[in-house]
């Protein structure tokens, strides 16, 4: 069970506790992860490492749902934030964000345990003592599981017993210390360690345990991407779980298919109504509805397809030469997932975007949501 912080005095400790070691921290919206580090508190904003470009940042993070999530003692907050604007703390760029009135910390009762670890080499020795080979299987802040190279005489190694073990993680933490075992069953057993780590190993572990769980949770979200490729073919044999384009000329076609991801095929379609009620019954990963500009008739135009695909599909509003708070406004009228204002050199963003809205949506079954990108 999580555990929730409200007291303003003890999250500002934290807070400052994570800006005095420049601890890490992942900015997350509804649909776009971005890697940062804690920079200082000042007054009643903290201060992120600005790490992105202005553009992302301007695009990326003024969002509903903006979180914060990053490692602390034997486990990780996370917590809901807003994000206030661009500044600078002394001589670096930073992201400006609110302090949040509250810190969920994940239940330190079951440390998180990585299993991903690669080859990492263990020695250790038992009571008698005797000095063993083994390697590395999971790892957590608290203990770790470890197989033994070769069989090891019961009376030599027991549930209960004391060893002391060398666990080389990476360059700059390695365990040296001792460990109870606490479950053996063959070659492999599992140990707690004992004493508890020492502050100066405790952190720096915690981080690469916090990264390596950031990294498994991506790897889950690809999962989920590329298991999205199924669905029932169409009459304008467009392909399943593809991307549709509603957009008048090729050209933007064109820069779209270098821009977007190989795991979702695109095809555009005309804009018509017609068409793209065609287009849904491919039941399609995501809609991107082009808006030319910002006349009457392309306004009423664009609106009346945002209706049609409403609740088939998530919706992408992508602009062209316009202002990015009026393209903002008229996704979040037209209830589109997103936006933004197309450009080549946004394309590196637009492939991140585009694929976290369709592993939101199809996580978890939600109808689009609000729009998440705006100017400052």
């Amino acid at each position: 069970m999580a555990t929730a912080i409200r007291k303003s005095s003890e999250v500002r400790e934290i807070l400052q506790d994570a800006c005095a070691r420049r601890e890490m921290l992942i900015l997350v919206t509804p649909y776009l992860r971005f890697e940062s580090s804690f920079a200082g508190l000042e007054g009643s904003e903290l201060h992120a490492l600005a790490t992105m470009s202005r553009d992302d940042a301007v695009f990326g993070l003024k969002a509903p749902g903006l979180k914060i999530r990053f490692p602390h003692g034997l486990g990780f907050y996370e917590a809901d934030v807003e994000m206030k604007g661009l500044g600078l703390l002394g001589q670096r760029r930073t992201l400006r964000l609110s302090i949040p009135s509250t810190l969920v910390e994940n239940d330190q009762r079951v440390a998180y345990r990585v299993e991903r670890v690669g080859r990492i080499g263990v020695t250790f020795s038992t009571p008698k003592p005797d000095l063993y080979q083994a390697s590395l299987s999971d790892i957590s802040v608290t203990g770790a599981r470890l197989h033994a190279s070769e069989d090891i005489p019961r009376q030599s190694l027991d549930v209960g017993q004391e060893i002391a073990l060398t666990i080389p993680v990476q360059e700059g933490i390695i365990i040296n210390g001792h460990a109870l075992v606490r479950h053996l069953k063959g070659r492999s057993f599992g140990v707690e360690f004992r004493p508890p780590l020492p502050k100066t190993l405790l952190e720096p572990l915690s981080r690469w345990v916090f990264q390596r769980r950031e990294e498994e949770r991506e790897r889950m979200a690809r999962r989920l991407e590329l298991g999205l490729q199924t669905g029932r073919p169409s009459g304008l044999s467009l392909p399943p779980r593809g991307i549709i384009l509603v957009a008048a000329g090729e050209g933007l076609e064109h820069q779209l298919r270098i821009a977007l991801p190989t795991t979702h095929p695109l095809a555009r379609v005309a804009p018509t109504a017609q068409n793209l009620k065609e287009a849904l019954q491919s039941r399609p990963a995501l809609v991107i509805l082009h808006l030319p500009g910002t006349s009457l008739d392309d306004r009423r135009r664009t609106k009346a397809l945002a209706e049609i695909a409403a609740g088939r599909a998530p919706v992408l509003l992508l602009g062209s030469d316009m202002d990015g708070a009026v393209l903002f406004e008229l996704a979040s009228e037209w209830k589109a997932s997103s936006a933004l204002v197309w450009g080549p050199h946004r394309a590196p963003f637009f492939q991140r975007l585009v694929q976290g809205i369709i592993r939101r949506h199809h996580e978890g079954g939600e109808s689009p949501l609000a729009p998440s990108e705006a100017e400052l």
